[in-house]
């Protein structure tokens, strides 16, 4: 699946175009059509990117800007003065692209913007699941889950690698200096803790073990 952005724009055609044009060059799409549901819809569904509007009900875009700091966001906006682009991307935007655009302008915007990771490279987001990696701190969506070392240590290997099956000697192997401890035994221990952890906290599977292999993220 490629990765996944966030259209919050209450001007339906508009929203219309960016989905079709956004899913059309391979892209997951999310929509919100107005500021609160973003906030909603974001605390328990990360996106890789954000185009976000200004003018929106509820929350403004200005209001929403500081709350998706775990998520490029590129403002898209019929606003051109000098001043409001300055105030905006001093105060977390990613980028500024006026209204109207080009399609071609824009995708490759969106392409330069993921390909230089993500709007914070110490949060990891993936299927409703946010991990900071400074602080350890993990949301699963929205909710606060608490996990031991070792459970951290296998999370945040299989979020770096989402979708794909990890071999449990990889796991052993890349998890090694944080939790020299845990052996191949115990590591199924670990992963079924984690997995009803997550499962309690959000009602979602998360994790998969895939039969002669490891495990992977869903």
């Amino acid at each position: 699946m490629g990765k996944t952005i966030a259209v919050v724009d209450d001007d339906v055609y508009i929203g219309n175009l960016l989905e079709e044009l956004l899913t059309g060059a391979g892209y997951r799409v999310l929509r919100a059509y107005s500021g609160t549901e973003a906030a909603l819809l974001l605390e328990k569904e990360p996106a890789d990117l954000v185009l976000l509007d200004l003018m929106l009900p509820g929350l403004s875009g200005e209001e929403l800007l500081p709350r998706l700091r775990g998520s490029k966001v590129i403002v898209l906006s019929a606003k051109a003065a000098v001043g409001d682009k300055v105030k905006l991307l001093l105060g977390g935007a990613a980028d500024y692209i006026t209204k109207p655009f080009h399609s071609e302008e824009l995708l490759a915007r969106v392409a330069v913007q993921l390909r230089s990771g993500g709007g914070d490279s110490r949060v990891l987001s993936r299927g409703g699941l946010r991990l900071d990696t400074l602080s350890h701190e993990l949301l699963a969506g929205g909710q606060p889950v608490h996990l031991t070392r070792t459970e951290y240590a296998i999370l945040k290997l299989l979020m770096e690698n989402p979708g794909r099956a990890v071999a449990r000697s990889t796991i052993l192997e890349g998890i090694f200096e944080d939790t020299p401890d845990c052996t191949e035994s115990s590591l199924k221990i670990h992963v079924s803790n984690l997995r009803k952890k997550l499962r309690e906290a959000d009602g979602e599977e998360h994790i998969e073990a895939v039969w002669g292999i490891g495990f992977r993220l869903l």
